[in-house]
């Protein structure tokens, strides 16, 4: 009980920490913790595995937050903002999301893959949507998907150079969002 308190708290103490420095040192982690650097190691070997064990917990929640949006419910276009609404309201609770190289250093994977918990619902509500005429039909959605992505990671760089708040950006990655799905007029 104690180990996993601790691991817990290296964890919480990592996502607290690399969203304020992405460059912090396990040291300062540790400290964070109220651990020693030694229990940090005996818990992840490396950064790289901490990394890891950070996106893979920030992993699962995103895949609780989207499973909880119910994104079969409503009309396509109403869950896809309620889609964007949630996945930035993750971005705001981790910060260190903001900084693509946190995630990136974790998982040396390609972007669809860090993406994975995200991807399938949001293709499987763009396929109903396309469906239901809710959202352009004459756009491929492994591209509406591949577009959305690159828009949260825009809205999120916008933030990380401090050239948007965070609201500000959520405001524009939703607006642009709904706008690139909608159907034409």
């Amino acid at each position: 009980a104690d180990a996993e308190r601790s691991r817990g708290a290296v964890l919480d103490a990592a996502i607290e920490v690399l969203s304020r420095d992405p460059r912090a040192s396990m040291e300062e982690i540790a400290a964070t913790a109220g651990v020693s650097r030694q229990t940090v190691y005996a818990h992840y070997r490396s950064r790289e595995i901490l990394l890891r064990a950070v996106v893979e917990l920030i992993s699962a929640q995103v895949t609780a937050v989207v499973e909880a949006e119910r994104l079969d419910e409503g009309t396509a276009i109403d869950a896809l903002d309620r889609w964007a609404r949630a996945c930035w309201a993750l971005m705001e609770r981790y910060p260190l999301l903001f900084n693509a190289a946190i995630p990136a250093a974790a998982d040396q994977d390609d972007d669809y893959e860090r993406h994975r918990p995200i991807i399938g619902p949001l293709r499987g509500l763009i396929v109903r949507g396309q469906l239901s005429g809710d959202i352009d039909g004459r756009l491929p959605p492994d591209w509406l998907v591949a577009a959305i992505l690159a828009l949260g990671h825009a809205a999120g760089a916008e933030v990380a150079g401090g050239r948007m708040t965070v609201t500000a950006a959520g405001a524009a990655f939703r607006t642009a969002v709904l706008r690139i799905c909608s159907p034409s007029p």
